[in-house]
């Protein structure tokens, strides 16, 4: 149902604005899956969603020890003595012992080499809420932030659209690996001054999302130095700490202001479950911050984005589960990591190459050669043949706000290994339509005998063979 002029009159700024960034490419993949989405049974030849940064590759570790803890859950016979002790109005600092596990397995999935304080977590609905209250405790409606990019594309969404904060983009590329360096923060910076643009801090993934890499002890120094330099913020998202599969091991922003001398009052630390356990219904997100002022504005805003008494309640116990966490994280490295050399061997054999990670729920593919021409528009046209034709929804680097054209967020972790063959073997017989291509190196014109229509119905025929497996693959509808 649409609006009239005079029914937009009637709506906040807020409501009518577009700042929401729905209208991205990014959401227009996730589009496209909830018109058509993949199931193995009911439609074989719809979008496989492969633009939900989902952790499903351990959900038989926690349903296998919730069924040996019913107690933790005031909805069981086992738990309901502490029903109406948890369902009654709780105080917004959150209950003692889920606060004391959060920060207990913060500090875990940092290999203990660092604690963090449970009077210093403040809760928030998942990491979206999180990142917003951040940024309303830190900015002013028309401050703004530096985002080294390729970054997230819903920070738009998250961290402006209610707020009136601009992100500016810090241009990084492929040269270095897409490594943040202070000459392109103070590029950034200076273009901000001279257009009265007022910087109130730097945000950055780690690991990083899209790329799937950590940022290394030097550059988080020289993060440090920039900002205090500046005397503005430093605001780490740090959601996809647990997942490292591999070295280098994950350095949080929190060991390094141990080891140097900074202004702790800038340092701010963006946390949920959502992607370590794979818990992103649950919506528990954290803000961690050693500024006092800060902690205690956020703990006042949080009770608009409380967490509920039940899952605080239930993921207190979990968490403080030493055993359970121990052997939690370490298979889900494994897991993570065998999934992460399944995809990505898969896409060297059709000569695809990605950006070589050790973190993260997805890749950055490559497939710059594949691309008419080297530009966004070039890009765009690839992605749509992709979504439309390959049928895969996977996340143009234009949405990511990657400078560089033809690099794609491939996410593998939300899905079984069945569906992860049917998506290889659609890529596969995609590539194999354009043989003549040069090779894979940039700044150099490419081309690509590639067809950009064909038909769908022969292209499923050639990758789906009515006498494979059915599996069994869970359907994803949340946009985050």
């Amino acid at each position: 149902m649409g609006f009239s002029n005079k029914n937009y009159q009637l709506l906040s700024k807020i409501a009518t604005n577009d700042q929401h960034g729905e209208n991205s490419p990014y959401f227009d993949g996730w589009k496209a899956y909830d018109r058509d989405p993949y199931h193995p049974t009911k439609n074989p030849q719809g979008v496989i969603q492969m633009g939900l940064a989902e952790n499903q590759l351990c959900f038989d570790l926690v349903e296998e020890w919730i069924r040996n803890n019913p107690q933790v859950s005031i909805c069981t016979s086992e738990g309901v003595d502490q029903f109406k002790d948890i369902a009654i109005y709780q105080d917004y600092h959150g209950l003692p012992e889920f606060r004391q596990a959060v920060a207990k397995f913060m500090g875990r999935v940092r290999d203990d080499r660092v604690t963090f304080d449970p009077d210093r977590i403040v809760m928030s609905g998942g990491a979206t809420g999180a990142n917003e209250t951040m940024i309303f405790c830190l900015a002013d409606p028309g401050d703004a932030f530096l985002v080294p990019s390729p970054y997230y594309p819903a920070f738009t969404r998250d961290l402006g659209w209610r707020t009136g904060v601009q992100l500016l983009p810090v241009d990084c590329d492929s040269s270095n690996k897409f490594k943040i360096t202070k000459s392109a923060l103070e590029v950034a910076y200076h273009k901000a001054q001279e257009a009265n643009i007022n910087i109130k801090g730097l945000i950055i993934t780690n690991p990083s999302n899209p790329l799937g890499t950590t940022l290394d002890r030097e550059t988080l120094i020289d993060l440090v130095t920039f900002i205090n330099e500046k005397n503005i913020h430093l605001v780490c998202d740090e959601i996809y700490a647990a997942t490292v599969f591999r070295s280098p091991r994950l350095v949080s922003i929190a060991q390094i202001i141990e080891e140097m001398d900074c202004n702790r009052d800038l340092i701010h630390i963006v946390y949920s479950l959502s992607k370590d356990m794979g818990f992103p219904g649950f919506r528990v997100g954290i803000v961690y911050s050693y500024n006092d002022a800060v902690v205690s504005c956020a703990r006042k805003m949080s009770s608009f984005g409380l967490v509920s008494s039940q899952t605080q309640h239930s993921l207190a116990s979990m968490l403080s589960d030493d055993e359970f966490i121990d052997k939690f994280l370490a298979e889900s490295s494994k897991r993570l990591a065998n999934r992460y050399n399944k995809f990505t061997k898969g896409l060297e054999q059709v000569g695809i190459s990605c950006l070589n990670s050790n973190a993260g729920l997805f890749l950055w593919m490559d497939l710059h050669r594949l691309l008419k021409e080297e530009t966004k528009e070039s890009e765009m046209a690839l992605w749509r043949i992709i979504i439309d034709e390959v049928k895969l929804n996977v996340s143009p680097g234009s949405s990511f706000h990657c400078l560089e054209p033809g690099w794609f967020r491939v996410c593998f972790a939300n899905m079984d290994d069945d569906t992860v063959d049917i998506a290889l073997k659609r890529i596969r017989a995609f590539v194999s339509r354009g043989k003549d291509v040069e090779a894979p190196t940039r700044n150099k014109p490419r081309r690509m005998n590639l067809r950009l229509s064909f038909n769908s119905r022969r292209f499923e025929e050639s990758v789906m063979s009515p006498h494979s497996p059915i599996p069994l693959s869970p359907l994803v509808r949340a946009w985050t």
